[in-house]
């Protein structure tokens, strides 16, 4: 009864661990400090992270990111509770708030680490992201997508001053003129 108990036990407490499980995500889509501010605003995101992935320098800097010769692109990393928000809704948020048809641009910034790329990690991932660009294809939502679907391989954390940059630096031109604009046409698009 006693080796009964302790079984039913474990596995209550593996479950109801499982159930408050944080998943990652990870996503380019122009400049981190809006792509940040627009998956802090989800439901069910736990934490974003601004970094860079997608390239070949280990470890690199902001300026040698801004170069455009370590394959990085400025990227999020979304931490988010799957009971409350899927993977395929984070995917969707993606390419609701940016534009994916154009190459190395999103609105004035210009460049190969702006470019447009949704990482996955497993083949369920990949698959969603394939199915959402299809869909908006279809859809003639997007007459073309350019967004590269990129196996995960690394995410870089970027500097402490880029973390939360629009929260710490509400008055930046930058987040008026460029950040701001592109979070609130996201939500009026989007309003789930």
């Amino acid at each position: 009864m006693k080796f009964k108990l302790q079984i039913l036990i474990v596995f209550l407490l593996s479950n109801s661990y499982g159930q408050n499980q944080i998943k990652e995500a990870y996503f380019a889509s122009g400049c981190f400090w809006c792509v940040e501010s627009i998956f802090e605003s989800l439901e069910g995101v736990d934490n974003v992270e601004s970094g860079y992935s997608g390239g070949w320098l280990k470890n690199p800097s902001y300026n040698q990111v801004l170069t455009g010769k370590t394959g990085h692109a400025e990227s999020v990393k979304v931490s988010y509770n799957p009971n409350q928000i899927s993977f395929s809704n984070l995917v969707e948020v993606f390419f609701a708030s940016h534009d994916p048809t154009t190459l190395n641009r999103q609105g004035p910034d210009v460049g190969m680490h702006y470019r447009s790329i949704a990482f996955y990690e497993a083949d369920e991932e990949k698959k969603i992201i394939e199915k959402e660009i299809q869909r908006l294809l279809e859809k003639e939502i997007y007459p073309v997508i350019v967004t590269e679907v990129k196996k995960f391989e690394n995410f870089y954390l970027a500097e402490s001053y880029h973390q939360d940059f629009k929260r710490k630096n509400p008055d930046n031109p930058y987040i008026w003129n460029v950040s701001v604009p592109r979070i609130e046409k996201f939500k009026s698009n989007y309003t789930d």
